[in-house]
């Protein structure tokens, strides 16, 4: 079960890098194929495509700046609260668990989740304010049926491979710990740019061929409409790759103090003193 639930880790994040290529419209050239595919690898993840999509689309447009750091706090914040942030949602996964039990709170109250009361109160208290404003302005009734589809895919899938809830939970949580580490490590101590706040990162070639050279970051940021095949093209060899242990480690040194708006990267990495 240890071992299948780790190889579900790495294999289940290559659906999840053709969800990100679909969020982007680069998956197929094909408008209503893309979109399909996308819907299908949301399903696994699980969650919407639509509200996936609106939420990454997002992160383009506010990537470092105050309404998006992770790796740091502000002056008006808690060390303690945005530590939390990091601890249970980026190294401990709670993250991606955040998206599941948002899928079943839109399916049962949909008007809940994208109300002032919702998105100022519980969602601004767990750092998602910003991404239930944008997606407020959608149509609710795509993303209800999009996760509706996700939980018939989860539990059909469960049932026809006779799965157990232990076994379930365990690949979910191997891939949370992966996939949220993930998504904040190829940021961590970047500059606080709105586009070139993100790394190359050095891993095994296997690993960056399972995550679709997701690791080049930085690559992607630049150039968001470059499909992943083609993104090592885009990388700069006399820039910083780090690899990705030398940045997760320090993550584990707690949030620090953030640095004003076009500051450069905390490069070298150090650990907190």
């Amino acid at each position: 079960m240890f071992l299948a639930a780790l190889a579900y880790s790495l294999l289940h994040n290559t659906i999840f890098s053709l969800l990100h290529e679909a969020a982007h419209g680069v998956l197929s050239n094909n408008r209503l194929r893309n979109d399909f595919f996308g819907i299908v690898s949301a399903a696994t993840f699980p969650t919407s495509f639509t509200m996936q999509k609106i939420a990454h689309l997002g992160h383009h447009e506010r990537n470092r700046t105050d309404k998006e750091l992770y790796d740091y706090y502000l002056p008006s914040e808690s060390k303690t609260v945005r530590n939390i942030w990091m601890y249970g949602g980026n190294l401990f996964g709670l993250y991606w668990f955040m998206i599941p039990l948002s899928n079943l709170l839109i399916l049962v109250a949909p008007t809940y989740f994208t109300s002032e009361r919702f998105i100022h109160g519980p969602a601004k208290a767990l750092g998602f304010e910003s991404y239930l404003e944008e997606i407020a302005q959608y149509s609710i009734t795509r993303i209800w049926f999009e996760c509706l589809l996700a939980l018939g895919y989860q539990v059909a899938l469960y049932y026809l491979l006779d799965l157990s809830w232990q076994g379930w939970l365990l690949c979910h949580w191997f891939f949370a710990l992966h996939w949220s580490a993930l998504q904040y490590v190829d940021h961590a101590w970047s500059p606080r740019d709105v586009i070139n706040g993100a790394w190359n990162l050095k891993v095994l070639p296997i690993s960056r061929l399972l995550a679709l050279n997701y690791h080049y970051h930085l690559a992607h940021h630049r150039h968001p409409q470059v499909p992943w095949i083609y993104l090592p093209q885009y990388v700069n060899a006399n820039e910083p790759q780090p690899t990705f242990w030398s940045i997760y480690s320090t993550l584990w040194g707690g949030v620090r103090p953030a640095p004003p708006m076009s500051s450069p990267a905390q490069f070298p990495f150090k650990a907190q003193e």
